[in-house]
Parts: structure tokens; sequence; C-alpha cells
């Protein structure tokens, strides 16, 4: 009796997901830009009424904020509708037995039509 494999594909992740890895992505970044801007700011014009440390912070947290947020919303509509090409890929080689070799047959006459 022959086995049989079945080959799962890998789940994409949900919009949340890619929500929130967008806003931690953006965060990290706004905190180094943001350390990086209001230290100059304190360098250049002093550390002002909250003092180094507040306004430290208030620049890093306004930057977290600010880069977060377009970074989410970005990484959302960036990645929307991908991959599709690599499910059809999945799904011919798991449906037919010899798809690899008809794919890498496919794959050789775009590249020498390419180059020709």
């Amino acid at each position: 009796m022959a086995t049989v494999s079945t080959v799962q594909l890998p789940q994409q992740p949900s919009v949340l997901q890619k929500l929130g890895m967008g806003a931690m992505m953006g965060t990290g970044v706004g905190l180094c830009i943001g350390f990086i801007g209001g230290a100059f700011q304190i360098l250049r014009a002093g550390p002002g009424p909250k003092g180094t440390m507040g306004t430290l912070g208030q620049f890093m947290g306004t930057s977290a904020a600010t880069f977060g947020f377009f970074m989410s919303i970005g990484t959302v509509i960036r990645t929307e509708g991908r991959d599709m090409e690599g499910e059809d890929i999945m799904r011919r080689l798991t449906q037919e037995p010899n798809s690899l070799r008809i794919l890498q047959m496919e794959r050789m006459k775009n590249r020498t039509r390419e180059l020709s």
C-alpha cells in the first residue's frame, strides 16, 4: 500500500498580525529617530523647562507614535494580496506528480526568451 504524503501550505499572517508587526517596526525606528533628533535639539537649544529627560522622552514618544502609526498602515497595504503566485506554485506542485520538472522547464523557457 502506497503512503500518501500531504503538504501543508504555510498560513499567511492576518491583517491584525500585519498591523502589529508594522507598528512594532515603526515604533522601534521612531524611538531611534526620536533619540537622535531629541539629543540634537537638546545639544542645540538646551533642555528647556521640562529638563533633559522630559524633552528627550517627548521627542522619542512623538516620533515612535508617528512612525508606528504610518508603518503599521503601510505594512498592511504593501503586503495585501501578496504571495498569490507562491500559493499557485505550491498548489501545482502538490497536485501534479511531475509538476516540479514542468515548472523548471517553464522557467528555463522564460529565461531563454528573456535572453534572446
